[in-house]
Parts: C-alpha cells; structure tokens; sequence
C-alpha cells in the first residue's frame, strides 16, 4: 500500500497538471458518480496521510484511497485514451489521468470530508500537524509502539516501511509498549519522520540510511528491491545489519510482517 509521501507527490502532480482549469471527469467503468465533478474547475489537489482530494467545490470533492491495488496512470495527450478497467478517468489540456483498482473513490462534501478527516491522526507532512495529539494517544495505550505507529487514527501516512526504518533509527524495540514512551523520544522520532517523509516526496522513494551506510562508503552493493531506497531493516530478512552486522529479523505483528534488528534495538 502507497505511503503518505507518494499521495503528497501525486497530489502536487494533479495540481500541476489539472488545477484551477476544467476537468473532464468521466468513470468508464460506471462505478463513479463522476457527473458531480465532470467539467467542473479543479480547486486544489491535496493529500491528508493515506489519502488524496480533488476539490472542485465545497459540494464536490473526490476522495481517493488507493488501498493496495489502486494505482493511477498518467499520460501525456494528444494519445489514443486506453480502455479497460477505469474507475476515474481525467482529461486535461495537456494529460489524461486514470484510475484503477482503488480502495474508495468517491464524491464528498466538505462536511463529509471533515468527518472522515477527524479519524485520522497528524500527517507529518501537513503544516499544521501536531505532534502532541498523536503522542497523546500513544501514551495512552499498552499496545507496542510498532503497532500504533501504523495506526492511521495515531498517525496519517505512515506504513511498514516508515514505520521499521524509524524504528530503528532510533534504536527502540517495535515492542515497546505505547505508554513507556517518553517525551524526549516522540520529539526527536517526529522530527525525524517529518524530515525522511519529506525526502521521500522529493524522491519519490523511500531512503532512510544515514551518509555512512550508504552503499558507496560502506563498499557494499544497492540494494536491488523493487521498493527501491536505502533501507536499513525493511526486507532484509536474514541480512547483516548496516550498523552492526547481527542478521535482520522478520515476525508478524497485527497481520503485518515486521522487521528490526535485535542487536541494535534489544
């Protein structure tokens, strides 16, 4: 499932190619209620955690979660438009856009949309995100910390890579219980999550290894991984630890597969 940097990124790519012009906005599938938007000017673009808004109006807003299948197709006009399997389908002046496969996507108003908005956590890469509201609900639980870390009502945005990577940056055991967080340990975690989120937006890939891990240093080959990013522990089951060489471990924890190192976060 996408992670919040890669909503944020696409966010700013409609806005860029579709905002403050009309959108013909059509649904080839016939699963979209696309009449409400379709030729209507796209406001703004924007993201909230896991989840993308087109704003055309205060009574029209499409929202989008793409889920784990949910993926848009981005191309350049003039083109022969493909068919197939569309849930959305937008055209431009200058690109078409489709959507397939998502979890949810649908009209809303802003009453509605405010609702949906106030069961989500702070998105770090939201100006106005506050990190006390989502140390206050870890804090108030007995639940390991790699749990509520991806719990989108504590946190927007974060996933399983986000989540193992500052993890072990910070050197904590995922099974740290939410409650036995301190204050100086969520400030200095937040802080860092703003700064590897916003990395990612500018990437477009997820790197969380700190200069002297980096494969050029360290004399190591890339890593090869079709989630690509320089990553300490996310999918390096069974391989030696940048930082100390003990063998990444792998378990599940709420039906996610976790990985850390048990050297490095004992």
């Amino acid at each position: 499932m996408p992670e919040g940097h890669t909503l944020h990124r696409l966010a700013r790519l409609h806005q860029r190619r579709y905002g403050k012009r009309p959108v013909l906005v059509t649904s080839p599938q016939g699963r979209f209620s696309s009449a409400y938007v379709d030729g209507r000017v796209l406001l703004r673009a924007e993201a909230y955690g896991k989840h993308l808004f087109h704003v055309y109006g205060p009574d029209a807003i499409v929202h989008v979660h793409l889920g784990l299948y949910g993926a848009f197709a981005e191309q350049p006009l003039p083109t022969t438009l493909p068919v197939g399997q569309v849930r959305m389908r937008m055209v431009g002046q200058t690109h078409w856009t489709d959507l397939r496969g998502p979890t949810r996507c649908e009209v809303l108003n802003t009453a509605e949309r405010k609702e949906l908005l106030s069961r989500l956590g702070p998105d770090p890469l939201r100006r106005n995100a506050d990190p006390a509201v989502a140390f206050a609900r870890i804090t108030r639980s007995a639940q390991p910390l790699a749990a509520l870390l991806m719990e989108q009502k504590v946190l927007a945005g974060v996933g399983n890579v986000y989540r193992a990577e500052l993890l072990f940056r910070h050197n904590v055991n995922p099974l740290l219980p939410g409650r036995s967080v301190t204050e100086s340990l969520w400030s200095a975690m937040w802080t860092d999550l703003v700064a590897l989120m916003k990395d990612g937006v500018r990437k477009g890939r997820i790197d969380t290894v700190r200069d002297e891990h980096l494969p050029h240093v360290m004399g190591r080959a890339p890593r090869v991984d079709r989630h690509g990013g320089e990553v300490y522990v996310y999918r390096r089951t069974d391989q030696p630890c940048l930082v100390c060489g003990t063998p990444i471990r792998k378990s599940e924890l709420a039906a996610r597969n976790l990985y850390w190192c048990p050297t490095c976060q004992a």
